[in-house]
């Protein structure tokens, strides 16, 4: 398994467990760079402890805050909104240049989601 997917199946299943995400912003907002297939994406994290690192390591997001959102506000406002806006969600981005997965909205909802049913066995 890549370094990206394991990032990403990590996101999943922590999520479900914590039942909350977190992003990063500045003065300016929330960041979106465009990805390597030409649409951007809105990195989110896992753990605290995740997006304090590429805060703490990557250039580009140095000085940026930390926030929470649960998952019900994340998969109710969040999800729908990057998916009308046509973004794509940044999974647990890693490494000196904060990169990984860029999975769309509804499909990050279905995957945790899924992990959600596999915790509760339904």
């Amino acid at each position: 398994m890549s370094q990206s997917a394991s990032q990403a199946r990590s996101f999943y299943r922590d999520v479900a467990k914590q039942k909350s995400v977190w992003g990063i912003r500045d003065d300016k907002g929330i960041p979106a760079p465009l990805g390597d297939n030409g649409k951007r994406a809105m990195p989110f994290w896992s753990t605290r402890s995740r997006a304090e690192k590429v805060v703490s390591t990557v250039d580009a997001y140095k000085g940026f805050e930390i926030f929470e959102l649960s998952w019900q506000e994340f998969r109710d406002k969040w999800l729908i909104g990057l998916d009308k806006d046509g973004l794509s969600v940044g999974v647990n981005w890693s490494g000196s240049r904060a990169t990984g997965y860029d999975v769309e909205p509804l499909n990050v909802k279905e995957l945790v989601e899924y992990e959600l049913n596999k915790q509760t066995g339904t």
